[in-house]
């Protein structure tokens, strides 16, 4: 799979280098590019946003920026169809079905918006054209500075999906989210007895039909 990021900040995306998601990249089964949005920003500045029409506080980025990125981006990639993710807070709010849907994608794009957001014009163009899916997307209901935090999430949601990045497929299986309405039990481990606080007696019985029942009556109690 390719997963690229468009950001201001390149050196956001320096996570992706670790742990398994790393680990993936260095073997072959993930490709990451993480482009600048200012290499294709004009003048001695690199300006990439400008005033709101309209009035208001804060500034907007600019859609001819985004425009010659995201095109530059799309004739040098070799997908049939590009899967374009804008973070934005007005967006729809990112679920474990988006992960599996995206997790199938040949190509990715995450636009990381900053400021008051992306001119609402790169997003209308590009759901007119064929070669991309076009996603508005967001992490949850509340503001982050920029879009770079809510792709590193959704980055690790997906490729944690595909085969060979997590070394034990079935733990996968009985995650929350997994399932429609599926949340996960509490877990367990040694020591049997810590702090004055007992593993559940059920968990030690060898009885693995009142096992699953168990877990079944706590899931999600963490929410609680």
């Amino acid at each position: 799979m390719k997963i690229s990021a468009l950001t201001i900040f390149p050196g956001y995306f320096s996570p992706l280098e670790l742990s398994l998601i790393g680990k993936a990249k260095r073997g072959g089964v993930l490709d990451f590019k993480i482009l600048d949005l200012r290499d294709f920003a004009s003048g001695a500045h690199k300006s990439v946003d400008d005033t709101p029409y309209g009035g208001g506080a804060g500034m907007v980025m600019r859609p001819d920026v985004w425009g010659d990125a995201i095109d530059s981006f799309a004739s040098k990639d070799d997908a049939s169809v590009i899967d374009l993710v804008i973070l934005t807070p007005s967006g729809r709010r990112f679920t474990q079905r988006d992960a599996e849907m995206l997790s199938k994608s040949e190509s990715i794009l995450f636009a990381c918006g900053r400021y008051e957001g992306i001119d609402a014009r790169v997003q209308e163009h590009y759901r007119r054209d064929s070669r991309f899916r076009v996603h508005a997307l967001s992490l949850g209901d509340f503001v982050l500075n920029g879009g770079e935090v809510a792709a590193l999430a959704m980055i690790e949601s997906i490729t944690r999906l595909i085969p060979g990045v997590i070394g034990n497929p079935d733990s996968l299986v009985e995650e929350s989210h997994v399932s429609e309405g599926f949340l996960e039990y509490p877990v367990y481990t040694k020591p049997p007895l810590w702090r004055d606080i007992e593993v559940p007696e059920v968990l030690l019985s060898g009885n693995h039909a009142a096992i699953a029942k168990w877990r079944s009556d706590r899931a999600g109690e963490g929410r609680s």
